[in-house]
Formats: C-alpha cells, sequence, structure tokens
C-alpha cells in the first residue's frame, strides 16, 4: 500500500520535527522487547538508520517500498534482516525493530485529540501486525520442523546399508560426506552388523565425487569403529582420480583393504570367506 504525496508529506514533517525523540524513544522499545541482547549503541545506530532512510524513502513523492525512491530503505532493510538473522533473532524480533516505530508515532500523535481516527488507525493496525507476526513464527516454526524432518530422512535414504551376501554388508555412499553424515553412516553400518552379525563391510565410495583428507578421515573413524565390533572393512570405488588425490594429499589407510570397484571388493571377501570365484568365461561356440 503506498501514501499519498500529501500523506508522505506529512510523514516527513513528522519524522524531522521530531526526529530525535522518535529515534530515542524507538531504540528505547527494541532494548526492552529485545532484552539486552544488543547494545543502546547499536540499536540507536540501527534505528537512525532506518529513521533516514525512510524520510528520504518519503521524500521521493508517494511513498511506496517498491519505488526507486525506496532503495535505500530496502536495503536497510535487508541488511538488518541479515544481521538479526546471523545474531540468532527470531522473526517476530526482527520485525518488531520496524513495527516499533508505530508505537512511537501513536505516542505522538496521542497529543493532539483531533487525529483520533488517525490514532484508531494505527492502534488498529498494530493490532493486525501482532495477528500477522503470530501467523508468520508459527508457519516459519512448522515450515522448520518439516524441513528438518525432510533433511533426516533424505539423509537415512542417502546412506542405505545393504546385505549383499551372507556375512557381508555393503555401504555404497553417493554424494558429499561430512560430519552429520559421516555420523549416520557409522550408526547404521554399526546397528547393521550387530542385527546381521556380519564379520565384514565394504564401503563403497563410487559415488562420492571427491575424497579430501576430511572425508578420509570419516571414513578411517568409521573402519575403526567397525573393527571394535568385529568386523573387517574393505573400501571399494577408488578410481585413478581418487588415488592420485589420496597420494597427493599423503593420505594413509594402512593396512584396510582398498580395491578399485564393488565387485572387486566383493570378490576379495568372498575368497576371505573360502567361497570359490570364478569369471564367467563367454560360451564357445561348437
Amino acid at each position: 500500500m503506498a501514501l499519498s504525496a500529501e500523506e508522505s508529506g506529512r510523514l516527513t514533517g513528522l519524522l524531522d520535527e521530531h526526529a530525535e525523540r522518535i529515534t530515542q524513544r524507538w531504540a528505547e522499545l527494541l532494548a526492552a522487547s529485545l532484552r539486552g541482547r544488543l547494545s543502546q549503541a547499536e540499536l540507536r545506530r540501527q534505528v537512525q538508520e532506518l529513521h533516514r532512510a525512510v524520510i528520504e524513502a518519503a521524500r521521493g513523492g508517494g511513498f511506496d517500498l517498491e519505488s526507486e525512491s525506496a532503495g535505500e530503505l530496502r536495503a536497510v532493510l535487508a541488511e538488518l534482516s541479515r544481521g538479526r538473522a546471523r545474531q540468532g533473532f527470531t522473526a517476530t524480533e526482527t520485525a518488531i525493530s520496524v513495527y516499533a516505530l508505530k508505537d512511537v508515532l501513536l505516542e505522538l500523535l496521542e497529543a493532539d485529540a483531533a487525529d483520533t481516527a488517525l490514532r484508531d488507525y494505527v492502534a488498529f493496525s498494530a493490532l493486525v501486525d501482532q495477528m500477522g507476526l503470530f501467523t508468520f513464527e508459527s508457519f516459519v516454526r512448522t515450515r522448520e520442523s518439516l524441513i528438518a524432518d525432510q533433511a533426516e530422512q533424505l539423509l537415512e535414504l542417502s546412506t542405505p546399508v545393504v546385505k549383499i551376501w551372507e556375512g557381508v554388508v555393503a555401504v555404497p555412499l553417493v554424494g558429499t560426506l561430512d560430519s552429520a553424515r559421516a555420523q549416520v553412516v557409522m550408526e547404521r553400518l554399526l546397528q547393521t552388523l550387530v542385527d546381521t552379525g556380519s564379520p565384514y563391510a565394504i564401503i563403497d565410495i563410487t559415488g562420492v565425487p571427491a575424497v579430501d583428507t576430511q572425508v578420509a578421515q570419516h571414513i578411517l573413524k568409521t573402519v575403526v569403529a567397525a573393527r571394535l565390533m568385529g568386523a573387517d572393512c574393505i573400501i571399494s570405488g577408488i578410481r585413478p582420480q581418487i588415488a592420485q588425490t589420496i597420494v597427493a594429499l599423503g593420505i594413509e589407510f594402512g593396512d584396510i583393504a582398498t580395491k578399485a570397484s564393488l565387485a572387486d571388493a566383493l570378490r576379495h571377501v568372498l575368497r576371505l570367506t573360502g567361497v570359490e570365484t570364478a569369471r564367467r568365461q563367454p560360451r564357445r561356440e561348437s
């Protein structure tokens, strides 16, 4: 909703005439709502920036937040929101930084008994703002909960542990292996080893795009944890590029068996278990 040129002029006059009182009271209201989580000096600086940006936007004629004249105001609001998010404030606490201006204006207008309609409007709009903030906060909490649940489900789906032979389980890894996912891989692998009693586990990294020191450390920790459970691990999917990277980084896998492919790793494990394997030869025509 845009203000007319006359309304913008009255707003500019009010903000200019009572500039010191407005910024001081604005900062006081924010300090109370944020419970001392920001210093008075920081709040006053932010309020003064908002105050100046609002005046500049209103001086452009009709006050429209989407207009070119409100570009500085949009930039100040965006920076304020980013700063609040990084500092751990909620969406409501961030929005109050703007809505508090209406409380300040209402206090100024209450001194003029003739402006009852305007005072009523400001009071009613404050109530609507509270309703909107409550709805927005509830919406954000629900969406964050849904996103967290979906992320957890995707994490579990992306780290399957499958039984591929009697006494042999495999963990095919696809994508980046960070700390959170490495923990899930370790937990699921150890639980599967307990459930199946398998003495061998294959960790296949064919689908891992790159192996750096951090990824290697995650894999090694998983191997050590599996050994503590009495299972030996074989790492498969060591492509030429990954092999060169591992050598360049000086990463040592020690006595851990490594294979180029999952098939080679399975063949290796079957030999360890005494199962005879042979490559199928093409049938000759008689």
